[in-house]
C-alpha cells in the first residue's frame, strides 16, 4: 500500500481517519490512566495493607518509569520504527494493567505500573509522531488538535471514569478496562497502520542514559517523598537533591564530550523552539497540572461530593477541553500557531488569576461548575498550538526528539507542580489557622462552647474536638483560594515566553 509513496500524508482520507483513529484511542487509553488512578489510590490503603505514603508509589513509580522510557523512545524509534513502538507500547501497557487488575499486594502493583508507564512513553511519542505524519504541512495544526483530545481531554476524565467503576463496581474495574481496548488496539495496529518509510541505524549513548536517568528518578522520587519527609528538614531528600544535581551536571559533561549526544541541544538555538518549551513546562506542567490536582480535590473535600459527583464536576470543564482542541488545530492553520497560543495564555492567565481563586465552600456547585468551563477553553486551545510551534521549528528527522522533550517536561513539571499544590495545601490551611486563632476573642469562644456543649447536650472534650475540626476545615477551605492563586502565579511566569515569541518576530520585521 505504501509503495512509491513519497510522503508519509500522501494517503487517501479514509486510510488518515483510520489512523489517526487508531493512534488517538491509544494515547487516550494511556494518558487517562494517569489521573484515572488517582481517584482510587486512597482507597487502596485497606486493600494492600498500606497506608497513603505506601499507596503513593503506585502513582510515583509509574512517572518515573515513564520519565526515564521516554529518553530512550527516539532512538527505539529510528532503530525500528514507530509502528513496531507503538504496538509494542500497547501491548505492554495492557499486559501491566490486567497485573495490576489481579494483584493483591503493594509491591506487585508497582512493578505492575512501571511496566505500564513504560508502555504509556512508548505509546504517546509514537503516536504523537504518527498522527503529524499523516496530516499535510497546511493542515497539521488540526492533527494536533485531534491529537489533544487525548492529551488535554483525557486527564480531565479520568475522575470521573475512575469515580465510575470505582463506586458502581470495583477498583480493579480502573485497569482491567484497559485490556480489551488493548487488545483491539494491537490488532487494529498490525492490520491498518503503514509501515515506517525511513528507517535509520543510531547509537545510544548509554553512559547519558544512564546519568539523565539517575538526575530523574531522584528529582521524582524527592518531589514524592517531600510532604511525606518534610522536605529539606530530612537528611534523604537533601541527598536526593544533591544527586539529582550531580546527575545532571556530569550527564551535561557526557553530552559534551560525545559524538553520539543523547539530546541534540542544538534544537534550543531556535528560539521559537526554546520558548515553546519553557511555555509547556511552566504553563501545562507548573500551572494547569495543579489545578488538575486540585479541582477534584476542591469538590472532594471542600464541597464534600462523593468521588462520583466530583467526576462529574470536573468533567464539566473537560467537555470544553474536548470541543476546543480541534478548534485550536483549524485556528492553528488559519491564523497561525502564535496568534493561538497568545489567546489560550490570555484566557487562561484572566482565569487562574481572577477566577478559579474565588472557589470555596460557600459557591454553590453549578456556579463553581460554570467558573471552571474558561479554564476548560484555555486549556483546550493550548495544546495544539504549542506543538505544532515545536514541531515546525525543529528539522524532520527531530520530531520524535521534540515529542520526546516535551513529554519529558509535562511529567517533570507536572510532578513538581503536584509537589507544590501538595505542599502549599498544607502550608495556607496551617496559616489560617494560626490567623483564625489570633484574632479570636478567647472569653467569647469558651462562652460559645459552653452554650453549643449545652444545646447538643455533649462533654466539653466533644464539643472543643469539633469546633476544632470545624476551624481546621474553614483554614482549608479559605487557605484554598491562596493554593488556586500560586498555581496561576507559575501560569504568569510561562506567559513571559509567550511574549517572547512576538518580541522576537517584531525584531525580525524591523530588519528586513
Amino acid at each position: 500500500m505504501q509503495q512509491g509513496v513519497k510522503n508519509s500524508w500522501d494517503i487517501t482520507s479514509k486510510e488518515r481517519v483510520i489512523f489517526s483513529i487508531i493512534v488517538m484511542v491509544g494515547s487516550f487509553m494511556a494518558i487517562l490512566d494517569t489521573t484515572i488512578v488517582d481517584v482510587i489510590v486512597p482507597k487502596l490503603t485497606g486493600p494492600l495493607a498500606t497506608d497513603m505514603y505506601g499507596v503513593q508509589w503506585i502513582i510515583t513509580s509509574y512517572m518515573i518509569a515513564a520519565a526515564i522510557a521516554l529518553l530512550i523512545t527516539e532512538y527505539l524509534i529510528k532503530r525500528f520504527g514507530a509502528k513496531k513502538i507503538f504496538i509494542a507500547g500497547i501491548m505492554i501497557f495492557s499486559s501491566a494493567s490486567f497485573v495490576c487488575g489481579i494483584s493483591s499486594e503493594l509491591s506487585h502493583i508497582i512493578i505492575a505500573r512501571i511496566f505500564q508507564g513504560t508502555g504509556e512513553a512508548l505509546i504517546m511519542v509514537t503516536s504523537h509522531i504518527m498522527i503529524f505524519s499523516y496530516f499535510p504541512p497546511k493542515k497539521q495544526g488540526f492533527a494536533m488538535g485531534i491529537f489533544g483530545l487525548g492529551v488535554s481531554f483525557a486527564p480531565a476524565l479520568g475522575p470521573t471514569i475512575g469515580g465510575y467503576l470505582t463506586e458502581y463496581y470495583n477498583w480493579r474495574m480502573v485497569f482491567f478496562v484497559n485490556v480489551p481496548i488493548g487488545v483491539l488496539l494491537t490488532l487494529a495496529s498490525i492490520v491498518f497502520l503503514p509501515k515506517d518509510l525511513n528507517l535509520k541505524s543510531i547509537k545510544l549513548n548509554f553512559i547519558s542514559f544512564f546519568l539523565i536517568s539517575m538526575a530523574t528518578i531522584s528529582i521524582l522520587v524527592m518531589l514524592s517523598l517531600g510532604q511525606q519527609k518534610g522536605w529539606f528538614n530530612n537528611s534523604l531528600i537533601g541527598f536526593l537533591l544533591f544527586t539529582a544535581i550531580i546527575g545532571y551536571l556530569l550527564y551535561i559533561l557526557s553530552e559534551l564530550n560525545t559524538k553520539h549526544s543523547l539530546i541534540d541541544f542544538s534544537l534550543f538555538r531556535n528560539s521559537d523552539f526554546t520558548n515553546g518549551i519553557l511555555i509547556y513546562f511552566f504553563i501545562m506542567g507548573f500551572s494547569m497540572y495543579q489545578y488538575f490536582y486540585l479541582l477534584p480535590v476542591y469538590y472532594e473535600h471542600i464541597k464534600m461530593l462523593p468521588t462520583l459527583d466530583a467526576g462529574i464536576a470536573v468533567f464539566i470543564f473537560a467537555v470544553f477541553i474536548g470541543i476546543f482542541s480541534p478548534l485550536a488545530g483549524i485556528l492553528s492553520d488559519k491564523i497561525g500557531a502564535k496568534n493561538v497560543i497568545l489567546m489560550a495564555t490570555i484566557i487562561y492567565i484572566i482565569t487562574s488569576l481572577f477566577i478559579l481563586p474565588t472557589l470555596n465552600y460557600y459557591t454553590p456547585l453549578v456556579q463553581a461548575e460554570l467558573l471552571t468551563i474558561p479554564f476548560g477553553i484555555g486549556m483546550g486551545l493550548f495544546f495544539a498550538p504549542v506543538t505544532v510551534l515545536l514541531l515546525q521549528n525543529v528539522p524532520k528527522d527531530k520530531g520524535e526528539l521534540a515529542i520526546v522533550l516535551m513529554d519529558y517536561v509535562r511529567f517533570v513539571g507536572g510532578s513538581f507542580g503536584t509537589a507544590i499544590a501538595t505542599n502549599n495545601m498544607d502550608y495556607f490551611k496551617n496559616i489560617n489557622f494560626q490567623h483564625m486563632n489570633e484574632l479570636q476573642n478567647s472569653q467569647y469562644v469558651l462562652d460559645y462552647l459552653e452554650n453549643f456543649k449545652n444545646f447538643l447536650g455533649i462533654s466539653m472534650d466533644q464539643t472543643v474536638a469539633s469546633f476544632r475540626n470545624y476551624e481546621i476545615f474553614m483554614s482549608y477551605n479559605y487557605g484554598f483560594s491562596s493554593v488556586f492563586l500560586d498555581a496561576a502565579h507559575w501560569g504568569l511566569i510561562g506567559s513571559i515566553f509567550t511574549l517572547f515569541l512576538f518580541i522576537k518576530f517584531k525584531r525580525k520585521k524591523e530588519k528586513i
